[in-house]
């Protein structure tokens, strides 16, 4: 049986299986041999804070035979906190970093093709959250030595939806003049050039972009059709 499991599980996976239960769901239940966080009728809700690469292998085998929507929590607004030794608070902060819905396509290039699959959707959740850190001397090399220890949902901003590849197509800005480059799409996302590569890989695997040429050694890309 392959699942998170309860007892590893995280406060913000936690908390958002809680936030997004209705009633008459059923909770941590056994489908096809792996664990699924929410059951709702015949549909599947899988909350995934980590990569997507840990979760690839069981998607693409649920959507074989589920409908399966895939919950995926970006912070929009993120607040350290520092904790000494007993958990006294020494500090917090808000980091300067801002997420958006844009950062979905860092770990959408696990599985681009999945988009393609009449039984799979995407759900990005825009969240206020807090970032738990913890000094560990063993791990200096990083960060001083301070280690996240969890993450607390402090608030839900904002949900997109996106059943189809064609639904991502209304992330590209629409003042982008055709044909673009990453280096363009970049600019346009107020992102840096690698998600924005990110970007193009993954909708030009799911087919709503097409490459039309090149302008010096630079890839150009179109909306297909």
């Amino acid at each position: 049986m392959i699942g998170i499991g309860l007892l590893n599980e995280s406060p913000l996976h936690a908390v958002l299986k809680e936030w997004y239960a209705c009633p008459g769901d059923r909770l941590e239940v056994a489908v096809d041999g792996f664990v699924i966080d929410i059951v709702r009728g015949d549909r599947l809700i899988e909350i995934q804070t980590g990569n997507f690469s840990g979760i690839k292998r069981k998607l693409i085998a649920l959507t074989v035979n589920h409908p399966v929507r895939l919950v995926y929590p970006i912070a929009r607004e993120k607040w350290i906190v520092r904790l000494g030794e007993g958990g006294a608070v020494l500090g917090r902060r808000k980091s300067p970093k801002h997420g958006q819905v844009h950062d979905l396509f860092e770990e959408l290039v696990s599985f681009p093709r999945l988009m393609q699959n009449p039984n799979f959707t995407l759900e990005v959740v825009l969240v206020r959250e807090e970032e738990v850190r913890r000094h560990d001397p063993r791990r200096a090399w990083r960060r001083r030595g301070w280690v996240t220890q969890e993450r607390r949902l402090l608030a839900v901003v904002e949900r997109y939806v996106f059943k189809m590849p064609s639904d991502l197509t209304a992330l590209i800005p629409p003042g982008l003049p055709e044909p673009f480059t990453t280096s363009d799409l970049a600019a346009a996302v107020g992102r840096k050039r690698r998600l924005a590569q990110q970007m193009a890989y993954c909708l030009h695997r799911m087919g709503v972009l097409e490459k039309v040429g090149k302008r010096g050694n630079a890839i150009l890309y179109g909306k297909r059709g």
